[in-house]
């Protein structure tokens, strides 16, 4: 089995409805990747020693999503130089919001970089994390301009009904 190069980190599994969109897209373009509950506040210890283990595991990019009070892509990001794609999972109470502000207010010198809420957010930190990945492998940058002019097609051959039609 070939080792990760990317991470794809969740703050429980109820977290996973969201993030298993990140894993899809990795799938498609074939990336080795792993993907596992590693909780800030439930297991802080496990969290650090993730993060702490993650360069000499040959990761090249974390994907963390959190939800409500967010804590686990900032966490992840003061204990590695691997760089962390915060994803915010919509909660309950705030639909997200909550956890968007608490990524996005990491501290000077902790970058986290930050997604939309919910699925789009980790379908854009996963495509994010190939094109990181693309600047180094050629084969794969062309697959990802593939990926990319398919979208730019779909986006063309939509129909939008005339006016007044509906």
């Amino acid at each position: 089995m070939t080792s990760p190069r990317v991470g794809v980190v969740m703050g429980s599994s109820s977290d996973w409805e969201t993030m298993q969109h990140a894993v899809q897209i990795l799938q498609q373009f074939e990336i080795p990747h792993e993907a596992r509950v590693v909780s800030a506040h439930r297991m802080p210890d496990d969290m650090f020693t993730y993060a702490e283990a993650a360069v000499g595991r040959g990761l090249k990019a974390i994907i963390a999503g959190a939800g409500g009070a967010a804590h686990l892509p900032g966490m992840l990001a003061a204990k590695t130089v691997v760089p962390v794609l915060g994803v915010p999972v919509a909660s309950r109470h705030l639909q997200g919001v909550d956890s968007l502000h608490s990524i996005v207010q990491m501290p000077k010198g902790v970058p986290v970089a930050t997604f939309a809420i919910g699925q789009a957010g980790a379908a854009n930190a996963a495509l994010f994390a190939v094109a990181m990945l693309a600047t180094e492998d050629a084969a794969l940058s062309r697959r990802l301009e593939a990926f990319r002019a398919q979208q730019t097609a779909a986006a063309r051959a939509m129909v939008v009904p005339p006016p007044g039609s509906v």
